[in-house]
């Protein structure tokens, strides 16, 4: 009994709690610095410097880092303390091979089935990610486009093929969002979207689908040269 009441008691004390609404809150600020691309890839996250920033002890910050490892958004580097994540070149171009393979043939396949349901929800979702555009919601476009592709696919009737997409969607949020907001390609972004949704209504399929293979390659160009340009591993 001696030892569950030190433990309950270590858990509730208010340093304890202080130190983990803390930390937490340290953990979001910093979590939405790196998705909007303000803390890019590679940038090392010095706790002295973040504890001098926040006004705090250098322990939150250290619990904060470690609240973003564990969400892959940042990593404990031998030597050199944390830095945020990211991916390599090869590995965007990679991803970005796979979804010009994988998409446009799924769309043909799904296309002929979306209903008017269907329509309306997308219709509703492009609608909701130009909002995010015009606003420069940046937090919010990786995941909008995200849905909005995987909901042109759903009826493609291949599982696991859209189980890889929606693993590669994922792994794009973050560099979707910075190819968005370096190139300024916003108004491309919704006007392809636009187009794909209207010519799927139309039962314009292939023509849906190459306009698809087109906005892929275009964003996996732009993030290339993007990443190349800054020398930095996204």
């Amino acid at each position: 009994m001696a030892v569950t009441a030190r433990r309950t008691t270590g858990l509730s004390s208010p340093e304890g709690l202080r130190h983990r609404t803390v930390s937490a809150a340290v953990a979001e600020a910093l979590r939405q610095r790196i998705l909007s691309g303000t803390l890019a890839p590679g940038f090392q996250l010095r706790q002295d410097a973040l504890a001098e920033e926040f006004g705090i002890s250098r322990i939150p910050i250290r619990e904060a880092l470690l609240q973003l490892e564990a969400g892959g958004l940042v990593k404990i580097v031998p030597h050199r303390g944390a830095v945020v994540s990211g991916l390599s070149v090869e590995e965007i171009e990679d991803i970005f091979q796979l979804r010009v393979s994988l998409e446009p043939q799924l769309l043909i396949l799904s296309a002929r089935h979306l209903t008017p349901e269907d329509f309306s929800e997308l219709r509703a979702l492009r609608d909701e990610y130009s909002a995010a555009l015009a606003a420069g919601q940046v937090e919010h476009w990786g995941e909008l486009n995200r849905r909005f592709h995987l909901g042109l696919l759903r009826h493609a009737g291949r599982p696991r093929s859209l189980s890889i997409v929606a693993g590669l969607l994922q792994d794009c949020d973050r560099p979707t969002r910075l190819q968005l907001s370096v190139t300024g390609d916003v108004a491309r972004a919704d006007m392809e979207h636009t187009t794909i949704l209207d010519l799927c209504e139309a039962g314009e399929i292939v023509a849906a689908g190459n306009l698809l293979r087109i906005h892929v390659e275009h964003a996996g160009r732009s993030l290339v040269e993007i990443y190349r340009k800054s020398a930095v591993a996204v």
